[in-house]
């Protein structure tokens, strides 16, 4: 995948100690990694990189809104975003990213492109069951919730109850459940 610019640090001109960043992220970042999920994103970085002599400190937070796909009425919904990543970066003999909290360069590195991280932060920070607030808190009205609702088994028991005869052998069943 291609870098890009606007995300890679040189972080060799840098002095010693903190330096602040910012990034506005959309939907043309989302569309470099082909990621689709989202309808529209708006979501404010913050980069606090701190430069030591030995390391670097890298911490990430995002804010911001996602609009997604409700996974139950498929209705669209802006889903705020709150979320944060400390990384530390030290320097060795080769590349190393296994460990997810630090990272790993060569001696001869003189950035870091951090597209990847901000990517991960993001994606990673919307739920994994997405809900529209309206269904939660029983405000929106969908014609999706609505056949649910039709179609759901609490509604087929009651009509069973109202409409059909019960076997009477049935009851004697349910009695042993009361004894």
């Amino acid at each position: 995948m291609r870098k890009m610019k606007a995300y890679t640090i040189p972080f060799v001109g840098l002095k010693l100690g903190k330096h602040q960043f910012e990034y506005e992220i959309d939907n043309k970042f989302f569309e470099h990694f082909e990621y689709e999920e989202f309808n529209s994103v708006d979501v404010k970085i913050d980069l606090l990189f701190e430069k030591k002599t030995t390391m670097m400190e890298l911490t990430f937070k995002a804010s911001g809104t996602v609009n997604v796909n409700c996974d139950i009425t498929n209705e669209p919904y802006d889903q705020p975003i709150e979320s944060s990543l400390y990384l530390v970066i030290k320097f060795g003999e080769e590349f190393n990213d296994d460990n997810e909290d630090l990272l790993i360069i060569p001696h001869g590195e003189f950035e870091i492109n951090v597209q990847q991280y901000i990517y991960e932060l993001i994606v990673l920070a919307v739920p994994a069951k997405k809900v529209h607030p309206g269904v939660e808190d029983g405000t929106l009205k969908s014609d999706v919730l609505d056949k649910l609702e039709e179609l759901s088994l609490g509604n087929k028991n009651k009509e069973k109850k109202d409409g059909d005869d019960i076997d009477p052998r049935w009851d004697k069943l349910k009695n042993l459940l009361n004894d």
